[in-house]
């Protein structure tokens, strides 16, 4: 009897056991989101707004209807719609090129593809000649200097003045569109005389802006005097407390060094350091989670970084090897890797500050900024401050807070999702 009674008992733990298990599971598949984005909303919309149009479509690898087909071929097979010409951004039409690229035609379509990172940044007035409609679907990472903004913007005032309309396609923010932080660029670069390189401060916006790419445009249009004629096709589900790995959707590298939702997390605050003389890690297998140089005491970094009480992340040393063509290729570098612990309490940009300093204190005879340090980060005094620890990481997060609260007043009136 008292044999049955235990297996009895262990029965009834196994049952309630994989109770809770099935039921779990249950309950998580029934509150996935599957965000559906514009693409999938202008398909279940049978193309209205491009019917009996000539469509000029500005995309790369990450623009995909949910079901994973590209947006080039759900376009070019919508019925009533006439796919005229393609343009890539920065990386190209595949999202693998490093450096700049010249136009050409994609050998699947037989389409014209126009670089907008090659010669020009910005659809010329011969690349628009015979289209109707500019569409834009890329997918962004929620970073100023990111630059497929600072493409959508360039574009849609190519379209302005070429007198055709402009239509993005939305997409998530990966980070999330509740955080907004960093420095607002008083000084802007031009276009006419930087080129490309002036795709990282296009507008004078926050690092992290919270916004979508639907949302940016329709505040690039109306705040810095675009004019187009503008439609976005929002998002279905998609929430503002969204990070990417919560929308049912998969990751694309959106280039071919963001290779993980990670780093583009990361990206707002650490990915200034791109604009110093360490490596980030292009060129590895952990892009923009490892950063180094040959000549890098990683212990003392890491001994510093330990003092700071940063959120959210542990610092381990590393070494690494970079491939060519990125900085330091076949060379070994000492430095520190990053692991993102609590995404929710982890602040990107002052992380990124704090490891700046943690490096101009432990490496202050070989650690500088390049030419472009300043434009990157949107403030011409932060090196200055922080190298020469004038300012502590925090005091210059409060030197911001007066922009960024105009700013946040400003975006309410261009979000689109609660």
């Amino acid at each position: 009897m008292i044999l049955k009674s235990k297996m009895l008992q262990r029965c009834i733990i196994l049952i309630c056991v994989l109770h809770l298990i099935y039921g779990t599971t249950t309950l998580a598949a029934a509150s996935r989101v599957n965000v559906l984005n514009g693409i999938d909303v202008l398909a279940a919309r049978k193309f209205d707004v491009l019917q009996g149009k000539r469509v000029g479509l500005i995309t790369n690898q990450t623009g995909r209807s949910s079901d994973g087909r590209s947006t080039i071929d759900v376009i070019k097979n919508a019925q009533g719609v006439r796919l005229v010409a393609l343009f890539s951004p920065e990386h190209g039409i595949r999202g693998v090129d490093d450096e700049k690229y010249a136009s050409g035609v994609d050998i699947t379509t037989g389409l014209p593809i126009y670089s907008l990172y090659g010669a020009s940044c910005r659809p010329l007035p011969e690349m628009l000649f015979g289209i109707d409609v500019l569409v834009f679907d890329i997918q962004d990472i929620g970073t100023r200097f990111y630059t497929y903004i600072g493409t959508l913007s360039l574009a849609m005032q190519a379209a302005r003045q070429a007198g055709i309309e402009f239509i993005v396609l939305d997409r998530p923010n990966p980070i999330g569109g509740i955080d907004v932080g960093g420095a607002i660029p008083r000084t802007l670069l031009d276009p006419k005389t930087n080129g490309c390189g002036s795709l990282t401060s296009i507008h004078p916006i926050p690092t992290r802006h919270g916004m979508t790419v639907g949302e940016l445009a329709k505040l690039f249009n109306s705040e810095f005097g675009i004019g187009c004629s503008l439609k976005v096709i929002a998002m279905q589900g998609w929430r503002r407390d969204m990070y990417f790995d919560e929308t049912g959707q998969n990751w694309i590298n959106p280039s071919p060094n963001m290779t993980s939702l990670t780093a583009a997390i990361l990206y707002p605050g650490l990915g200034m350091l791109e604009s110093t003389n360490l490596s980030v890690g292009r060129g590895t297998d952990q892009p923009f989670l490892v950063y180094g140089a040959p000549w890098v005491n990683n212990n003392a970094v890491i001994a510093n970084l330990a003092t700071r009480g940063i959120k959210g992340l542990v610092f381990t040393p590393c070494k690494f090897t970079p491939v060519a063509p990125h900085p330091y290729a076949g060379k070994v570098c000492y430095g520190v890797q990053v692991t993102l612990t609590k995404r929710n309490e982890m602040d990107p940009i002052l992380a990124g500050m704090q490891l700046l300093q943690a490096f101009s204190e432990t490496n202050s005879k070989t650690f500088h900024a390049y030419d472009g340090f300043a434009a990157e980060v949107g403030d011409n005094e932060i090196w200055h401050q922080l190298t020469g620890r004038l300012k502590t990481p925090e005091e210059t997060v409060i030197r911001w807070r007066g922009d960024l609260e105009v700013f946040r007043k400003t975006r309410d009136k261009y979000l689109l999702y609660l």
